[in-house]
């Protein structure tokens, strides 16, 4: 569709209601992540469902983050991050690192390591991405942040957590 064409369309269809959005997104299932980072800027950490695959060559990974997060100036500054794909045993730790608990107690709470890039590696994490942002794109209130993985590691048969109808659910691997 040619972009006329979009606009076009677009001011025909009444505006999507902001609870009304919320209320369907809560309907898509989502792997839980916390992203970490560290560096010159400070040590920072989030959780975060928006987190998709770009591409595998090279890998790159999309990371959305709101630009009034208190991560926000330490992940941006730092220019690196770790994705950390939580398992359903790791609830408390998304609790903590969504909320507005301290950044040393987040991180007080868990085992940690450092890869390629330097930024916190959690250590029985589902799956981990260490990465460099390549490219940001703001849209609304927040940053779309691509992410080149420079080093990753997954645990076989690690159980999944996702998020699902504002609530946890675990998700089992293949045996």
């Amino acid at each position: 569709m040619q972009l006329a064409q979009l606009e076009c369309a677009t001011n025909l269809t009444p505006p999507v209601l902001k609870q009304d959005y919320r209320d369907a997104m809560a309907r898509l299932a989502a792997a839980v992540n916390v992203v970490t980072t560290d560096g010159p800027c400070g040590r920072a950490g989030f959780t975060a469902t928006a987190v998709c695959s770009v591409t595998d060559e090279p890998p790159t990974l999309l990371v959305c983050l709101n630009r009034s997060a208190s991560a926000h100036p330490a992940v941006i500054g730092n220019g690196i991050l770790c994705i950390n794909t939580l398992s359903c045993d790791q609830q408390a730790l998304s609790n903590l690192f969504g909320g507005k608990t301290p950044m040393a107690e987040r991180f007080a709470a868990a085992g940690w390591s450092t890869w390629a890039t330097g930024a916190p590696v959690l250590d029985d994490a589902a799956a981990s991405f260490d990465c460099r942002i390549s490219q940001i794109n703001s849209v609304g209130t927040h940053d779309i942040l691509c992410c080149e993985v420079l080093a990753l590691r997954r645990r076989d048969r690690a159980d999944g957590l996702v998020y699902f109808d504002r609530d946890y659910h675990g998700v089992c691997a293949a045996i």
